[in-house]
C-alpha cells in the first residue's frame, strides 16, 4: 500500500528527524514520494515517482531544516496504476472558488459505483485520484446551488463521500488540505497514528519514534484547524480487513494479466 504523514499545529515544528524516519519506509513503499509545506502561498507540491532513498531532489531538500506549522508527505506502494507523475502522491486541484485542495490515499477501493465514470477522465489510473475528482466535483455542485461553501458545508460533504466511498470492502485511509483546514480518515485498524507535539498533532501511518503514539481514531472524519479538532464526523461501521487473496486478484485485474 502507502504511507501517510502529516502535521496541523499552531507553532513551527522541526520535522527533519521525522521525516527521515517516515521516507525511510521507502524501502518497501518504493514507487514515488510527495512532499508539501503549506506556511507559503503558493504553497508548492514536491513528488516524484521514484524511491524517496534514491531520489536526488528528496536529499537536497532533507538537507535543510524542515519547520513549519502545516505539511503533509507520502510513500507510494503502487497497487492500482503505474509509477508515473500522473499516478505520485499527493494530488492539487481547484474548486470553482479557487480554493485549492491537496489529497493523499493509502488504501485500495475494489467497489464504488459513484468512482466508475472517473476513470475515462482522470490523467493518471489511481483509484486515489477517482475519489478526488468526485470530491472536486461535488463541491462544485454544492457552490452553483448555493453561491457559497461555507466551512460547515465542507466538512459536512466530505464527511458524506467518504460514507458513500467506503464500503466495507475499500480501504479509505486519506488527508486532505483545503488551504485552511486539515481533513483525515482511516477505516482499518493500526494503520494511522497520532502524536501530540507542542501546539498541535504529528500523524503517520507508523509511529517514527520511541515516544508514545496512539492509534487514531476509527471510522470517522476529524478535521483540524491549526492542531485544534474542529470537526469530528459521525462513526460509521465499515471496518476494513485485509484480504491478501483478493489484493492479488485486483493486481492482477489491474495490470491485465
Amino acid at each position: 500500500m502507502c504511507e501517510l504523514f502529516g502535521l496541523s499545529s499552531k507553532k513551527d515544528i522541526y520535522l527533519n528527524e521525522y521525516l527521515k524516519t517516515f521516507y525511510s519506509h521507502s524501502d518497501i513503499h518504493c514507487n514515488g514520494w510527495g512532499m508539501v509545506l503549506f506556511d507559503k502561498e503558493p504553497f508548492h507540491i514536491t513528488k516524484e515517482p521514484v524511491k524517496a532513498s534514491d531520489s536526488e531532489y528528496l536529499k537536497s531538500i532533507m538537507g535543510k531544516d524542515i519547520i513549519t506549522s502545516s505539511c503533509i508527505a507520502h510513500i507510494r506502494q503502487a497497487t492500482i496504476g503505474e509509477i508515473s507523475d500522473d499516478n505520485t502522491h499527493p494530488f492539487v486541484m481547484y474548486d470553482k472558488t479557487g480554493r485549492r485542495w491537496v489529497f493523499m490515499h493509502n488504501g485500495s477501493i475494489f467497489e464504488s459505483d459513484v468512482l466508475k465514470a472517473y476513470q475515462y477522465i482522470q490523467k493518471g489510473s489511481t483509484d486515489s485520484e477517482r475519489i478526488f475528482l468526485y470530491i472536486i466535483d461535488e463541491i462544485n455542485k454544492l457552490y452553483a446551488s448555493k453561491g457559497e461553501n461555507t466551512d460547515a458545508d465542507r466538512f459536512e460533504l466530505i464527511d458524506r463521500i467518504i460514507k458513500e466511498v467506503v464500503l466495507p470492502d475499500n480501504k479509505v485511509n486519506l488527508m486532505i488540505f483545503d488551504g485552511e483546514y486539515l481533513y483525515v480518515h482511516k477505516n482499518e485498524e493500526k494503520t494511522l497514528h497520532k502524536k501530540d507535539v507542542g501546539g498541535g498533532v504529528l500523524i503517520s501511518t507508523q509511529a517514527l519514534d520511541d515516544e508514545p503514539w496512539e492509534e487514531f481514531p476509527q471510522n470517522q472524519l476529524i478535521v483540524y484547524r491549526k492542531g485544534d479538532i474542529v470537526y469530528r464526523g459521525e462513526k460509521h461501521n465499515n471496518t476494513y480487513v485485509q484480504d491478501d487473496e483478493r489484493m492479488k486478484l485486483l493486481f492482477l485485474a489491474y495490470s491485465g494479466l
